[in-house]
């Protein structure tokens, strides 16, 4: 029993990580792709994610920060949970940007369209 429910919280860390390693390309290729001619619009949605990545992050390390460590808790479970918290968290971290995050995004939007010469 014991190996089975090792085996699903290595397949739980494993998607874990290939989920954050996705999120983290896809940001990239978004940045990546700026460039003089990228519209206003185009350099906007970057910046949004960018703030909403970075929003995700700071709260994981606060819940991180704010969790007891249990030696007596099962790992699999630990995993599991995690898991289910992770996209929690992305989805606060989306709200969060879209209520009150404006003013850090528009900063880094200006910028951005200086840097990048956009019109």
């Amino acid at each position: 029993m014991s190996f089975a429910i090792d085996g699903i919280s290595g397949l739980i860390n494993n998607t874990a990580q290939q989920t954050a390693l996705d999120n983290v390309n896809s940001l990239k290729n978004s940045a990546g792709s700026l460039s003089s001619e990228s519209t206003e619009e185009e350099l906007m949605e970057v910046c949004r994610d960018f703030t909403s990545y970075f929003v995700e992050e700071v709260l994981k390390e606060v819940k991180e920060n704010m969790t007891s460590e249990d030696e007596e808790e099962d790992s699999s479970l630990k995993s599991l949970t995690d898991f289910h918290m992770d996209g929690t968290i992305e989805l606060i971290a989306d709200q969060i940007t879209e209520q009150v995050g404006g003013s850090f995004t528009q900063q880094l939007f200006e910028q951005m369209k200086r840097n990048y010469n956009i019109e």
